[in-house]
């Protein structure tokens, strides 16, 4: 995790109704943006790196990463409640989000007016989304326990619903595009194993495999960048990191308090290290394979719910 100072963005958010940019490698915070009116509910960097954006209650914002600007360079609306999970194409000319007002949308960020593009409406409030790598199939998963199979090429949709009524908190594709892990209120990790469709099929879901990862709620759940790892983050205070070659528990991440709820997670580019948040408002850097975190990020003063991490070099 070398440092390669600008090139590197961090940035937490949660109840404090802020955004704080830090520099990853000795916890100084550089950097606070205001957000007013509403709680931070998740971050993500830009593939370009040039802004983070956040969602938010009625609202998407994104913030100029390069500026001290403590306002958002744009501001996305026209949804009714919060927006729970957002997130962007390679291309960084989509950008995807869902949100408790049940609706899944896609923006254009191509010229001046940035519009929803594409609309999909389930029957429950979305808690998370992601892309596959095809960037061509978005999964969606609701507070109704449904996990959606969004066919962009053909609008076709497939539902899954691993347990009826308890909700799907996190879902995530690895980079191979070979598995999609979710993860749900009662703390269980499920794990389908993905084939591509031929030609127009959609993509098919073949279970590998059932965890009880965690005795309380799920909160996320991440593939590492190699897809060696999956981590599981939980209301019980703990990060898990699973080998993805057999699904076996690889290190726990204990924070002091099994009473504080650990988030977010987001893991660095060699996969070698993850950043954490959490109730206690403290966000902590770990070594995949260590239990006592190597840096903690200390200035917010609510739960960091979301945090955004990236280091790629473009």
């Amino acid at each position: 995790m070398a440092d390669t100072g600008s090139s590197i963005i961090f940035a937490t958010g949660g109840y404090d109704h802020s955004i704080k940019f830090w520099h990853p490698h000795d916890g100084v915070c550089y950097r606070t943006a205001q957000h007013p009116e509403s709680q931070v509910n998740a971050l993500q960097v830009t593939p370009d790196k040039r802004y983070v954006a956040s969602a938010a209650y009625q609202q998407i914002r994104m913030y100029d990463v390069n500026s001290s600007e403590p306002s958002p360079i744009y501001v996305f609306e026209g949804m009714s409640k919060n927006v729970t999970c957002l997130g962007f194409y390679d291309n960084g000319h989509f950008m995807y989000s869902g949100g408790e007002d049940c609706m899944a949308r896609i923006w254009d960020l191509r010229g001046r007016n940035q519009q929803c593009q594409r609309l999909f409406q389930v029957n429950a409030p979305i808690n998370c989304m992601c892309l596959h790598p095809n960037q061509a199939t978005i999964i969606v998963g609701d507070q109704s326990g449904t996990i959606h199979v969004w066919d962009l090429t053909t609008d076709h949709n497939e539902q899954l619903i691993p347990e009826p009524d308890v909700a799907v908190q996190s879902i995530h594709i690895d980079s191979d595009g070979a598995y999609l892990a979710a993860v749900n209120s009662k703390g269980i990790c499920y794990v389908w194993s993905l084939s591509s469709g031929v030609g127009t099929s959609p993509i098919t879901l073949t279970p590998r495999t059932k965890r009880f990862a965690h005795e309380k709620f799920a909160l996320k759940c991440l593939f590492s960048p190699d897809s060696s790892l999956l981590a599981t983050t939980s209301a019980d205070g703990t990060c898990k990191i699973w080998s993805t070659a057999d699904f076996s528990s690889s290190n726990t991440l204990q924070l002091r308090s099994s009473e504080k709820w650990v988030w977010d997670c987001a893991f660095s580019c060699d996969s070698q290290y993850i950043f954490t948040s959490s109730s206690d408002h403290i966000a902590r850097l770990w070594h995949v394979d260590r239990n006592e975190p190597l840096r903690e990020y200390q200035g917010h003063t609510k739960a960091i719910t979301c945090l955004a991490y990236n280091d790629k070099r473009l």
